[in-house]
């Protein structure tokens, strides 16, 4: 076992030889839409993400269905229709799933990939002097939330969709370096001892990758920081928010999530006194199928978040990694 549950990872990693480890994860959850094909995308994206966010290549999957008796099968259709669509893009095949009669809906996937083992990237490893790279804006678990209520304006829906049903593999790719369906290998190939391609060197120092899912930026954050033994730095202005993501804050559209991820974790986070409420709250937020949160050497970050620009990822900075201090995450303007 390489990755386990030492430092709350964002999947497992064992390995099988000296060049392949597999990369396991599992997420299911209840409807977060109102429409069933944009709810299985959405659960698909989610279970995949964990394995993007080891560095991993997804590659196989089971789908995990709970649903009521006497329900519409054309729904479940959709639902599996859509997290299909999802997997086909993914380049993972469904492999097969297990199903069962539950009164409510709930929906997704065992997902398998595999690394090599001297690539694995942990949310243990952020070095002091790095930079914090984030990949998508938050704000989907007060949009789901103003969804539900029936309260959502259609801009915040299709901003939120957007994000949701975004799969982190692009982004993935060019973290890892890896050229996809290329045939090419990768700039820095290292060789085995047989002169075949082993891995690839990535052109930039990344020592830590999460995704941000349940337990929000500060949650997942904590789980960073405190793997690695170093403390965080946000700086709130530069932290992407979906349109609509502070209107439901203002109007109270919040989930029970961030209320329980902020009474766990902000005895961690110290804030600067110019610091809104409404952020400070933003920061807390559940998000489902979330950006990546990155941990790359200072000197590195300004190239990966051009070539992840270039690649249409819309990474941007949001912090740095500082000596382990307290408070141990530290949030300014």
């Amino acid at each position: 076992m390489l990755v386990g549950f030492d430092h709350a990872d964002d999947a497992g990693v064992y390995l099988l030889t000296p060049e392949t480890a597999l990369v396991q994860t599992v997420d299911f959850f209840t409807p977060i839409v109102d429409d069933p094909y944009t709810f299985g995308q959405i659960a698909a994206t989610n279970a995949l993400s964990d394995v993007y966010a080891m560095g991993g290549k997804p590659l196989t999957s089971l789908a995990l269905v709970c649903f009521p008796e006497k329900g519409d099968l054309e729904i479940l259709e959709r639902i599996l229709a859509g997290g299909l669509s999802k997997m086909v893009e993914a380049g993972c095949t469904v492999v097969g799933g297990h199903s069962i009669r539950d009164e409510e809906t709930k929906f997704g996937y065992s997902v398998t990939g595999v690394i090599h083992p001297k690539r694995v990237l942990a949310n243990q490893g952020a070095q002091p002097g790095d930079k914090l790279l984030f990949t998508k804006a938050l704000g989907t678990g007060v949009i789901s939330t103003a969804i539900k209520k029936g309260v959502a304006k259609q801009g915040w829906i299709d901003a939120a969709v957007k994000s949701m049903t975004t799969l982190n593999k692009r982004a993935a790719e060019v973290i890892t370096n890896a050229r996809v369906g290329t045939g090419v290998p990768p700039v820095g190939v290292e060789l085995s001892s047989a002169g075949q391609p082993r891995a690839a060197v990535p052109p930039w120092s990344v020592h830590a990758l999460t995704d941000i899912t349940g337990f929000g930026l500060i949650g997942h954050a904590r789980e960073m920081a405190m793997a690695s033994n170093v403390s965080l730095v946000f700086q709130t202005a530069n932290i992407p928010v979906l349109e609509g993501a502070f209107d439901c804050i203002h109007a109270g559209y919040i989930p029970g999530g961030l209320k329980a991820n902020r009474e766990f974790a902000e005895c961690v986070v110290g804030y600067d006194s110019s610091v809104p409420e409404d952020i400070r709250t933003l920061l807390f937020d559940p998000q489902t199928a979330g950006g990546l949160l990155i941990s790359v050497a200072a000197g590195d970050a300004g190239k990966l978040t051009e070539a992840l620009q270039d690649a249409g990822v819309p990474a941007v900075e949001i912090g740095q990694v500082i000596p382990q201090t307290k408070p141990l995450i530290r949030v300014s303007d």
